[in-house]
């Protein structure tokens, strides 16, 4: 995946600690904006969230095990052993499907809900990924419960894969269409925050522009 704007992996890890101790959920972001698809736009989000179920055997594959067990120790106040790695490996399987960093999502799904199933936002975002209810008309149908872990998923990667697709590859820019806060700097680097919790080796690009002024002095270009 290609992202617009990187920064020094120094000043990154700095800004990113000093965002997560202002407050985890700081960004006060509106609903997800409701917008116009093009029919061809529709037709292929809505061929891309076709259901296609987490193969029985994903969980053992090499890639997806050494991905998995690591993130899975950090989750243990998440349900039972059966119940996280039924997560952990849906949030891989669909990031991985919709062309995302799964790391990028599980910091999506950290941030928006808590991990928490059936979260409901103000704005009625719902679910892990707190998707907005239009979207399953817009590209799915009304059979679709937003608070089924796959179908939540499915859709939430599909819609951020489609915003980061739109915006050129800017995570960023993605980000807060997704949350509805382009333009702000809370929400990107409380997921990018977010995804460092869970692997403090994750390169996450988020450019200088976005960080907070309190946090300059430790801003260096690379």
């Amino acid at each position: 995946m290609t992202f617009l704007g990187t920064v020094g992996l120094t000043w990154l890890r700095t800004a990113l600690v000093a965002t997560a101790a202002l407050a985890p959920l700081a960004a006060h972001a509106g609903a997800q904006a409701e917008e116009h698809l093009a029919p061809s736009v529709a037709s292929l989000l809505s061929r891309s969230i076709a259901d296609r179920p987490v193969p029985s055997d994903y969980t053992n594959r090499p890639e997806v095990a050494r991905w998995l067990a690591p993130i899975d120790r950090q989750l243990t106040r998440i349900g039972d052993a059966g119940e996280r790695r039924d997560l952990l490996a849906t949030v891989h399987y669909e990031a991985t499907r919709a062309g995302l960093d799964p790391l990028l999502v599980l910091g999506v799904i950290h941030h928006e809900s808590g991990f928490k199933k059936y979260a409901v936002s103000v704005a009625d975002a719902r679910g892990y990924m707190q998707v907005m209810p239009f979207w399953t008309r817009l590209i799915g149908g009304p059979e679709h419960n937003l608070f089924l872990l796959r179908t939540n998923l499915r859709y939430g990667c599909v819609i951020l894969r489609h915003y980061l697709d739109t915006e050129n590859g800017d995570l960023v820019r993605a980000l807060g269409r997704y949350n509805g806060s382009l333009g702000r700097s809370e929400y990107p680097l409380a997921v990018a925050a977010a995804m460092r919790r869970y692997d403090p080796q994750a390169r996450v690009p988020i450019p200088a522009a976005m960080v907070p002024a309190q946090l300059g002095a430790s801003v260096s270009s690379r």
